[in-house]
């Protein structure tokens, strides 16, 4: 017949597998390094033109927010768009332009739930449409969600200003 070990061992012991426990409950939450492969996917997607892999890093419910910042510091707020009325908007926008995307992450916060985080790039678009060739530049925030069907932006806010010299 075997012995229970005394209270204060089963508490170390206790206490000992909740630690060795801690690195592997990390590793399977969102790091830094999934974050920063997720949007560069979305770029290429994005420059790709193949809109249904752009649309799938997206919620449903994502929303769409475009802004402009003025060089006095003012946003102006463009609108607001849904998943399905951005994929229209791009399609439209598409078929009169092409567009080549280079962005930048500039800062990843990862949450505690290790379910969630937030990132904001710097993005820089080269748009060749009908009058030419523009630049634009924003700054993109999103925020990201862990889920069952794997990693997923609830949208982006683009704020637009203009391009550094």
């Amino acid at each position: 017949m075997a012995v229970a070990p005394p209270l204060r061992m089963t508490r170390l012991l206790a206490a000992v597998a909740i630690l060795a426990a801690g690195p592997v409950r990390a590793a399977a939450g969102l790091g830094e390094a999934q974050v920063r492969a997720f949007v560069a996917a979305q770029e290429r997607s994005w420059n790709a033109g193949d809109l249904a892999a752009w649309s799938a890093t997206f919620r449903a419910d994502a929303a769409f927010t475009d802004q402009y910042l003025t060089p006095a510091g003012q946003l102006v707020p463009y609108g607001t768009s849904t998943l399905v009325q951005a994929r229209a908007q791009s399609r439209k926008f598409r078929a009169s332009s092409t567009v080549a995307e280079t962005g930048r992450v500039v800062r990843v916060v990862l949450a505690p739930d290790g379910r969630t985080a937030q990132v904001v790039s710097r993005v820089v678009s080269r748009i060749q449409g009908r009058n030419g060739v523009r630049t634009a530049c924003a700054e993109r925030r999103q925020d990201l969600v862990l889920g069952a069907a794997g990693l997923r932006s609830r949208g982006q806010t683009d704020i637009f200003s203009r391009c550094p010299r």
